[in-house]
């Protein structure tokens, strides 16, 4: 496919005559460029024309494949991780810089092999670089895992005292609800809501406020637990979010694994390792395991799809 983006995206870019894919992981969707020289500048009006789903390519947000070496972040990586050649450079729809995202470090890594950059046969892991550190995916035959590293409380002393740190209010609930803030290498604060009804009623056309909000700005995720919560050992919840300098999107990657890791945390000792979370766009799976460091790591699991490609006009 060739697409020929608004005219005044071509005039005000350095991206014209540059090769691009567009992917998916369960409707979180992408832009990606392949940069194995390191010589595409992105400024935040590139990436925002880009990713306008009015007069661009419409996108949750862009991502750039690098050689590691070529990139002040990578570099410092490859100090101990040398075989992650590959750097994921993730920018958000708005043109911000995010640490990383789970549904597009898997959409990544499928572009990397489409690309012939990488090569990852079923049952094969491979590490990358993102802000948010050293990430490694397995191929799976329906799509990929990720070992997403450890979770974190943001706010340890706030959480471990109540289970909540913050006060969320979105229009459409009529009173501000308590949150959990976790870090899954980039910020969330994970509310849960009693009933379907109550979380298709909650509007994220506008960012919801979160007090106190963490340093660097948080997303938030709205969660509804099953009832019963378990089934057939696996922990099961619905989620919408509302993504820092997107919106709200089909799909959040780390915001699944933070919700897991909340609802897992309010459900006590009891609750189980394994979860499913089903967002707008399908479904993904998070799995609790001790990670070779000690500490209590995140796998996401899920699709990743390309659906396009073509050249910037």
């Amino acid at each position: 496919m060739s697409t020929q983006p608004d005219a005044a995206l071509a005039a005000s870019t350095p991206l014209s005559g540059l090769s691009f894919s567009k992917g998916h992981g369960t409707g979180n969707d992408f832009l990606l460029l392949a940069d194995p020289d390191g010589s595409i500048e992105l400024g935040v009006e590139e990436v925002t024309a880009a990713c306008d789903r009015h007069r661009g390519l419409g996108a949750d947000g862009l991502i750039r494949a690098v050689p590691s070496s070529l990139v002040p972040e990578g570099r410092a990586l490859l100090q101990n991780n040398p075989e992650a050649e590959w750097f994921m450079d993730y920018r958000n729809g708005d043109g911000s810089v995010s640490e990383m995202c789970g549904n597009g470090v898997r959409v990544f890594v499928h572009f990397l092999i489409d690309r012939g950059l990488l090569s990852l046969d079923e049952g094969a892991a491979a590490a990358v670089g993102t802000r948010g550190g050293i990430k490694v995916i397995e191929r799976s035959p329906d799509g990929y895992s990720v070992d997403m590293g450890p979770w974190e409380f943001i706010h340890p002393e706030k959480a471990a005292a109540r289970a909540m740190d913050a006060l969320v209010e979105a229009d459409g609930l009529e009173v501000p609800r308590p949150g959990l803030s976790i870090s899954m290498g980039n910020p969330h604060t994970v509310v849960a809501l009693a009933e379907i009804a109550e979380l298709d009623a909650t509007s994220l056309s506008a960012a919801p406020r979160v007090d106190p909000v963490p340093p660097n700005g948080t997303n938030v995720e709205f969660v509804v637990p099953d009832d019963p919560l378990v089934h057939d050992g696996i922990g099961q919840v619905t989620m919408r979010v509302h993504e820092r300098g997107v919106g709200e999107t089909l799909s959040c990657g780390t915001g699944a694994c933070a919700a897991a890791v909340a609802t897992r945390y309010w459900a006590g000792a009891d609750a189980p390792d394994h979860w499913a979370v089903s967002v707008p766009g399908g479904q993904v799976g998070v799995q609790f395991h001790v990670g070779p460091d000690g500490r209590e790591h995140v796998h996401l699991s899920g699709p990743a799809v390309l659906i396009a490609s073509g050249t910037f006009a």
